[in-house]
């Protein structure tokens, strides 16, 4: 371990594996779904606090998951274009990521057991099928990040369980309403996925972990990228004009430009550079959330 290494402390080692710039993932369903239930004049804080806790929590459950497991598979070593793993860089143990990946999941098990009490058993059933998805994301016999599935449950995980189950709180029913609304936050939470793996391609091949990126290629990923920003641009159109809601439901048009840049980073940049399309899709994807929570709400 060198010397910058040695300077962390196990404290700020697990802020590092619970992975703080990628945490907006877990807050923008919540946050989404919450102002969709304000617009429908039904709407409870403390279920969504409580659901934005059990959120952030499968969250980072899930990325200590996925430290440990793209570890032990060897897709994180010295090669990898991205930030700091703190498996490999040996600032947390096998054990020690083991444990704290149990203790995190059981505490937002815990936590919603208050949601299920309050709203249900739909919601026990939500919460124990998102706990399953996180682990499966990279462990067990079929890991979905190896074998082209990571696209499919980000989007599903992100998405539509994150802001229609939020929206199911509040409401108590699942809609076509609900679910056009969780389409963008899917989609561009989605893309960041979508870049992380378009820079990896060639370590993800030599690891065996067969992304979407890995199984059809560079081209294909850069078609994707894009459809899911025209998509999550279409439904702010669609919601006006089939739902009669306010034009401040075009407030995440503002991003426009944004979207512009990332595209045009995507088809110019390479390997490292990567990382900063990589840290400016996580921004826009929360920007553009925040903004369509807004035009939902106003």
């Amino acid at each position: 371990m060198n010397e910058d290494l040695k300077r962390i402390s196990k404290f700020q080692s697990w802020i590092l594996a619970s992975r703080p710039k990628t945490l907006l993932a877990a807050v923008v369903p919540v946050v989404v779904g919450s102002a969709l239930a304000i617009n429908r004049g039904k709407f409870f804080l403390i279920y969504s606090f409580v659901a934005l806790l059990c959120s952030l929590l499968i969250q980072i459950g899930t990325n200590f998951t996925n430290d440990l497991y793209d570890f032990l598979k060897g897709a994180d070593n010295h090669k990898r274009k991205g930030p700091l793993r703190v498996l490999s860089s040996g600032l947390i143990s096998v054990n020690e990521m083991k444990v704290g990946s149990i203790l995190v999941f059981f505490t937002s098990f815990l936590l919603g057991l208050y949601l299920v009490y309050a709203c249900g058993i739909v919601v026990l059933i939500i919460g124990i099928i998102s706990i399953i998805a996180g682990i499966a994301y990279t462990a067990g016999p079929f890991p979905l990040a190896y074998n082209g599935l990571g696209d499919i449950f980000v989007f599903m995980f992100f998405g539509v369980v994150g802001t229609s189950g939020t929206y199911f709180l509040h409401l108590r029913e699942f809609s076509l309403l609900s679910f056009l609304t969780s389409i963008p936050v899917g989609a561009l939470v989605t893309n960041i996925l979508v870049v992380n793996n378009y820079r990896d391609i060639e370590e993800d091949k030599a690891a065996g972990k067969n992304t979407l990126a890995v199984f059809l290629g560079r081209n294909f990923t850069r078609y994707q990228f894009i459809f899911l920003l025209i998509a999550s641009f279409a439904i702010p159109a669609i919601l006006f004009l089939l739902f009669n809601f306010h034009a401040w439901i075009f407030l995440p048009y503002l991003t426009i430009p944004l979207a512009y840049r990332l595209v045009i980073m995507l088809y110019t940049l390479d390997g490292l550079q990567l990382n900063k399309t990589l840290e400016l899709t996580a921004k826009f994807s929360a920007l553009f959330g925040i903004l369509f929570a807004a035009g939902l709400a106003l």
